[in-house]
């Protein structure tokens, strides 16, 4: 890969939309649904194992609908940032596979919400197959989340080169500092 492609992918497409240089909006955004999603799962344990386990399956279903709200933000400025790569390198097939995962994480917590709120009896606890569901989109999303971070660590996309970054490890005081 030529130093120029390497460059492209750092720079954002919209430093409004994406985030500026070195500060990419879509790793910030991301936290929202995986610690709603993760906190759902919680949630949907702890309701096999208490007496009274209607509150932790509505809570649950209700992390999930943050969490898919979440990820369709994230998704927004991360199909930003997949513009940034050029096509036809290695980083942005990973890109698309990351994307992908994504997408599908995301349909399948939508679909296990509405799987939830159209349950015309509210279970006490939550059912087996929607904590399934759970474990399983949980699962991909932590391959997903592997690929994302093989971009931004492995390839830098969106993060500063190694001149911005060496900014770092200048001693206090010296030029540049302020």
């Amino acid at each position: 890969m030529t130093s120029e492609r390497h460059q492209q992918a750092k720079q954002p497409v919209s430093a409004l939309l994406a985030g500026p240089y070195g500060h990419p909006f879509h790793p910030m955004l991301v936290t929202v649904p995986i610690g709603a999603w993760v906190a759902s799962f919680v949630f949907d344990i702890a309701s096999q194992f208490v007496d009274d386990p209607a509150f932790l399956a509505r809570g649950s279903m209700w992390l999930i609908a943050v969490g898919v709200v979440g990820a369709l933000l994230a998704a927004t400025v991360g199909f930003l940032d997949l513009f940034a790569i050029p096509p036809g390198t290695r980083a942005f097939r990973v890109g698309l596979v990351h994307m992908t995962l994504n997408l599908l994480v995301t349909a399948a917590y939508a679909g296990n919400f509405l799987w939830r709120h159209a349950d015309p009896v509210p279970a006490e606890q939550v059912r087996a197959g929607a904590l399934a569901l759970s474990a399983a989109s949980l699962a991909v999303l932590g391959a997903s989340g592997y690929l994302g971070g093989k971009l931004a660590y492995r390839y830098g996309v969106r993060v500063a080169d190694e001149r911005t970054q060496a900014e770092g490890y200048t001693s206090a005081g010296a030029p540049g500092d302020r």
